[in-house]
Formats: C-alpha cells, structure tokens, sequence
C-alpha cells in the first residue's frame, strides 16, 4: 500500500512538472500590445515533441505547433484592425494552459539606443524632462499607451528571456519610468491614430553602436577587441555586444511596426565607422525580424549639441552628426529627426536635454507621414544641398531642400557662419530667403570675400532656423562649388 502511494505520489509530481514546462515568452504578458493587420509571432516552450494550441478570442481561432528538439515552438496568429476592445490568448499544451488577458491590438515600435533614449519621464538626476509632469499627472489612458520595459542588462551569451518585466499602460505610478521620449512618441501616434500603441522599451545608457551589435560581425572589425579581458577592463556602458546579447536577444522577433532609435555621443571620435556600422546593424535587425524588404522603417534622432571633453579645434560631435544624417541617406526606409534646435544655453554641459516632447513628436511626424500616409504631416528638415557666389562680392547663396513654403527667419539667426579664403568663421549678419529659389542669400560685414558657409557645425552651437512647418535646418558645411 506504502509503495502504491509513493507511486501514485511521483506521478502526480512528474505530471505536474510535466505540466510545468509549458511557457510562453517573457515578453508575451497580461495587458500586451500586438500589432494590427499581420500576422503576429508568439513562442514559448514545452516538451520536446509536444502539441501546442494557441486559440485567439477576437477570431476564435486555433493555431498549432510542435516543438523542436529543444522544446521551442511558435505560432503566427492573425490579428484584426486595432481597437481598444481587450482580448485574450490562451496556450495550452502538456495537459497545461496559459491565458494572457487584457490583450489590445494596435501599433507596436521598439524603441532603443543609449540614455536619451532610455531617459524616464522622471528624468534623471539634476536632468528634467520638461512638460513631464503634465503628462504623468494626466488622467490614467492604460489602454491607450503601453510599454514593456527591458532593463539593462548584459550577458556574454545570447539570453532568451526578460527578467522581472510586464506590459503597463499609461497612469501616473508607471508613466514616470517610462522612457521619456518613446512615450511621447507613442502619445502622438495614438492621439492621431486613435489605436492603442505599443513600444518595447530597449535601451543601455552609454551603449556604443557596437553594444547593439553580434559578436559574429565586431569579429570582422580590426579596432574591436573581444576578448574576455579587454572587454572587462571597458566602461561597462560601452562593452561591445552585451547588451544585444541581454537585451535585444530576448524580444527579437516581436513582431513590430518599426524601430525608433536615439544613440551615437558614445561614439564621438569614430565618425569614419558610425555609418558603415549604423547600416550593419541596421541590416542584421532586420534579418532577425525575417525582415528582407526592409519594409520596417528605421528612425534616428540626431545627437543634441553637448560641449564634449576635452575641448578640440576639430569638432567630432559635428562630424558624427554628418556621419548619422549619411547613414540615415544609404539605409533602406529610414530617415532622422534633427534637434539642433532643442536645448537651451545652460544645457552645454548636459548630454541629456530637457525638451523630449518635441523628439517624440518628430519621430511621430515621420512614423505618420511616411507608414501612416497623413502627407499633410511635415516631417522632414531643409538640408543645405549646395551654394554658390552672389550677385555682391560678399554674398553666398545656400540652396536649400523642404523650404518651398520659405523659412521662419532672415534675422537674429543663430548657428549660421561664413569664412573666406583664411578659414575664419564669422556670424551671418544679414540673411534673406529668395523666394522661388528655395535658397537662403547670406552674408557677413566681417567678411569680404565668403568661400564657405556652415550651420550648427559644433559640439554645441544650437540654432534657431527652422522652415515654416517648424522643422529644423539640418546642419551643414559647404564651400563654393
């Protein structure tokens, strides 16, 4: 009889281990968001050889898989137009069942990069966020902005799951640890949307582009170190590939609209590699969302003027941010948003600047003119395209693109320089926009002879152009052609 329990007794525990073992990704949880209109990838384990059944309560309908040799399986579920109509998933498998509740389908992007990226509402230590509070005090809208938040993290072999993290929407208790600039763009999105948004929140303070990049491709890079004890004796923010390893590994393949993404300062200093970099990264992303068309659009936000140190003659901030603006020209379906223009004078020795709202608000610009076809949308900066003499000895003319409608100013401009043959720049003090022309006649008292002209071109040197939709000019340096 003693013996008959005992038997009875472990079969009941190997039936409930057994049971156990039925899981779902991490980063499918209570109150996710999926993304309207596709078919949406959702994994988990099991069993080796196992039957999986995943049932949609906006369909009704089963999906099944078998797991591989490892116990991995996944399902591609179709999902309808987004509303805020709450739904469940449940999986069953091995005698067990997992239900997600409170699940909402609308607009999903990941966000990532380095701090400004990862910023919190609350902003950081003696570093605002302005406009924060009146969000974080607003009315809860937990259906209409949510977030899953990966904390930072670094591993030296690739992980499969997010520790401690949950899908939360927006109220006032979780809308002040969520990165700043991804909520304001989700804020835009949903107010011109009216969907729910979604945005997996990924990003490491500090990270170079290298920490978002496989150790297979830094292999190929002569100046990267990878061994063990080199990478140890690194700054841990700018140790190459654990953060994609323990950050990025985990929520790869979380089916998406698109990719937004704030970084580059921790690679002031190697301009010449930023693009080439920028794009590998970029293409491998994309590989690994099983994107081959590129139809994920990618969008950066250009570094913020910062006064870097030590101070040089050479301004390496400037030439990064020529390098990003050529990376966002040669990656397929991408584009930047320029912020020149948002940070005030005392902000010269803060890498983070207060004004995220508008960050937010032009990478949502971009978003909902070019993948949501809102035209009437301005997205795009006037960039300087070339400039030649003018009709006076001491006049450059500077053509500029996105300006058919003029700009906002001719005078008090800031950030706009000339030099003649000796290489000295001064400030512009007359400016005047030719109509039809798209092109900005400048010129300076302080120079007789102007060969070559520059905006913004500095570590910090802000500016204050802008075209009559409000963007900001692109920063440039041009000689006579």
């Amino acid at each position: 009889m003693k013996r008959l329990i005992t038997s009875i007794a472990l079969a009941l525990l190997l039936c409930a281990a057994s049971e156990a073992k039925l899981t779902v990704s991490s980063i499918f949880t209570d109150s996710m968001v999926l993304q309207q209109n596709t078919e949406a990838a959702i994994w988990g384990k099991a069993d080796a050889g196992s039957q999986i059944t995943v049932t949609t309560s906006w369909n009704g309908k089963s999906y099944r898989a078998k797991t591989d040799s490892d116990g991995r399986w996944e399902v591609k579920v179709t999902t309808p137009a987004g509303s805020y109509k709450p739904y469940s998933v449940t999986v069953k498998g091995n005698g067990g069942s997992i239900t997600l509740n409170d699940v909402l389908i609308g607009e999903v992007w990941l966000a990532s990069g380095q701090s400004n990226m990862e910023m919190p509402m609350r902003g950081f230590y003696n570093s605002p966020v302005e406009h924060a509070q009146e969000y974080i005090c607003a009315p809860a809208a937990k259906e209409k902005v949510r977030m899953f938040h990966v904390h930072v993290k670094q591993s030296y072999e690739p992980l499969e799951e997010v520790a401690d993290s949950k899908w939360v929407g927006a109220e006032p208790s979780t809308v002040q640890w969520m990165s700043a600039t991804a909520y304001f763009f989700a804020n835009r999105l949903n107010r011109m949307l009216d969907i729910p948004v979604g945005i997996v929140s990924c990003a490491y303070g500090g990270a170079r582009i290298e920490s978002w990049t496989p150790k297979e491709i830094l292999e190929t890079y002569p100046d990267e170190d990878l061994s063990r004890e080199t990478i140890e004796a690194m700054t841990h923010y700018h140790r190459p590939y654990l953060a994609y390893n323990a950050m990025l590994c985990p929520v790869m393949g979380y089916t998406i609209k698109g990719f937004i993404w704030y970084q580059g300062c921790s690679n002031v200093g190697k301009h010449e590699q930023f693009c080439e970099r920028m794009s590998n990264m970029v293409n491998h992303w994309r590989e690994c969302w099983d994107d081959t068309e590129a139809k994920l659009p990618f969008y950066m936000v250009e570094i913020a003027p910062y006064r870097y140190k030590p101070q040089t003659e050479t301004s390496y901030a400037a030439l990064l941010r020529q390098a990003q603006h050529e990376a966002a020209r040669q990656i397929p379906n991408s584009a930047i948003v320029v912020t020149n223009d948002l940070v005030e004078s005392f902000e010269q020795d803060n890498i983070h600047p207060m004004k995220k709202l508008e960050v937010g608000d032009r990478l949502a610009r971009l978003a909902l003119n070019r993948d949501y076809g809102m035209h009437a949308v301005a997205c795009y900066s006037p960039e300087a395209t070339s400039c030649r003499l003018g009709e006076r000895p001491n006049e450059l003319v500077v053509y500029l693109s996105h300006s058919e409608n003029g700009l906002n100013r001719w005078m008090e401009i800031e950030g706009l320089e000339v030099a003649g043959s000796e290489g000295i720049f001064y400030p512009v003090t007359y400016a005047y926009f030719v109509w039809g022309e798209n092109a900005l006649l400048v010129r300076s008292e302080f120079v007789p002879d102007p060969c070559q002209v520059r905006y913004g071109w500095g570590d910090f040197k802000p500016g204050n152009l802008k075209n009559c939709e409000g963007m900001p000019v692109s920063p440039f340096w041009l000689k006579v052609e």
